[in-house]
């Protein structure tokens, strides 16, 4: 946790930004697996987080946004609790530790809130919103639909730009990303399986106190964007994507992907796919900088990638053309990244649009580019994943091929030639500067030089 003053500090400016009403943030419950007492891994709203900081269940945040007074609603641990858990601390000293006064539960009614005029954000669990019907003494429906648009507004607005202590902890958790990948590829080897890969991956991110954000893909069937299946044996002239992110003890995450040859060297072909998605990442992060919309930063990468689709002979005619038509996106049917901060894609509780998108920057309805989940002009602080990919995906190359869709760019005898090739993606967490960006954490082999001389120290 940070100090005190930080949550105080995050209080005080939104209450200022709103400046009328009550705000309540409802942590989140123990969610149960099967039967009561079974519970999944405890992961704290987000939102709730920022504004009240514990990583426990059961509390509820209360800002009153005229005065700035803050009150945290939750149960002292009865000697019950304690035999199972062992010592906890009181509510009272969870309530110090985050600058607010400490309320009983059962105290947060309609009457304490004034229903009327409370803000929250969008529930998204069901026991959340059940828990708000009462407290406001609404109908579950109701909750639903009575989010305050303002609020949301302003807690994007203000979770969107990330402190020096924040960009800290984003980096902290892209170390234990580094160990997670360097070990990928120093583990990696014709014989073993993918799951014996992902065990060697959890382990370095275990003993280093993280846990992960999001389901780790880890696959030689790499065309498959989210491949949560791990039963294949790996072989020579394969290639492993491994695309996966680590929640540090703070809560902040990372997002990182890495593509390499089971052999340790890459053939040919997979040399020069591997080349064309890195130009297009190097080419995405030379043009990243405070005013420029995400949405161009997704076409510099387009363009590339569209260039190195001429040269392999799978795309023709003028590569500019191409990705302005969106011909490329057969191959690179994603957006180019996404914010992150407390979450992998940050805030999208809230609202993808809200939180990627604005009055200036409307999503696209285009093929690939509608996947873009970050659209709108960038800001210092920002904290976002720079992703280009290249992949031959068999159903949608034969999908477009019956459909003679963009025939006039692609040439589908040669696309189909790259049928079984898999995916490329390289992946990296950047922060927006004052003048440009900068790669978050410690450099994860990410040349192919870079990654061909760690394979071969194995």
């Amino acid at each position: 946790m940070f100090p005190a003053s930080t949550y105080s500090d995050r209080r005080r400016r939104l209450a200022e930004s709103l400046g009328e009403g009550i705000a309540l943030f409802p942590g989140h419950d123990q969610a149960p697996m099967n039967y009561k007492d079974n519970y999944y891994p405890f992961h704290q709203d987000r939102s709730f987080h920022y504004y009240f900081g514990h990583s426990l269940p059961g509390l509820t945040g209360w800002l009153d946004l005229e005065s700035g007074k803050a009150r945290l609603y939750g149960y002292d641990p009865t000697l019950d609790d304690i035999v199972w858990t062992g010592p906890q601390p009181s509510l009272a000293e969870l309530a110090e530790a985050i600058g607010a006064e400490p309320r009983d539960a059962q105290e947060l009614t309609g009457d304490e809130t004034g229903s009327s005029r409370v803000h929250y954000l969008p529930p998204y669990r069901g026991d959340t919103v059940l828990r708000l019907a009462d407290q406001l003494g609404l109908t579950p429906e109701e909750v639903k639909s009575g989010a305050s648009a303002r609020l949301i507004a302003a807690v994007v607005a203000q979770r969107s730009i990330k402190d020096a202590a924040e960009l800290e902890e984003l980096e902290r958790a892209v170390e234990i990303s580094w160990a997670m990948h360097t070990t990928a590829m120093k583990v990696t080897r014709a014989g073993r399986s993918e799951q014996e890969v992902l065990a060697d991956v959890l382990h370095e991110m275990n003993r280093r106190g993280g846990q992960t954000s999001f389901a780790v893909i880890l696959s030689v069937r790499g065309e498959t964007l989210h491949n949560h299946h791990h039963g294949n044996i790996i072989e020579d002239g394969q290639l492993l994507l491994h695309d996966s992110g680590a929640v540090a003890p703070s809560g902040y995450v990372s997002d990182i992907t890495r593509t390499f040859p089971v052999s340790g060297r890459f053939d040919g072909r997979q040399r020069a796919v591997y080349e064309t998605v890195l130009a297009a990442q190097q080419a995405a992060l030379s043009v990243i900088a405070p005013g420029v919309p995400y949405a161009d930063v997704h076409r510099v990468a387009g363009r590339t990638l569209a260039e190195g689709l001429v040269a392999l002979g799978i795309l023709r005619g003028n590569a500019d053309e191409a990705e302005a038509a969106g011909a490329h996106a057969l191959f690179m049917p994603h957006g180019l990244g996404h914010m992150m901060g407390l979450d992998v894609h940050d805030m999208e509780a809230l609202g993808e649009d809200r939180v990627g998108y604005d009055e200036e920057f409307q999503r696209s309805d285009q093929f690939g580019r509608r996947s873009l989940r970050l659209g709108r002009r960038l800001q210092p602080g920002f904290v976002l994943t720079v992703e280009p990919g290249l992949y031959f995906v068999p159903d949608l190359i034969a999908g477009w091929r019956a459909e003679s869709r963009m025939s006039e760019y692609i040439d589908y005898d040669v696309a189909e030639s790259f049928l079984g090739f898999g995916g490329v993606r390289i992946e990296d967490d950047v922060v927006v500067t004052e003048s440009g960006c900068r790669v978050l954490g410690p450099a994860i082999p990410k040349t192919i030089d870079e990654v061909e001389a760690l394979m071969g120290d194995r």
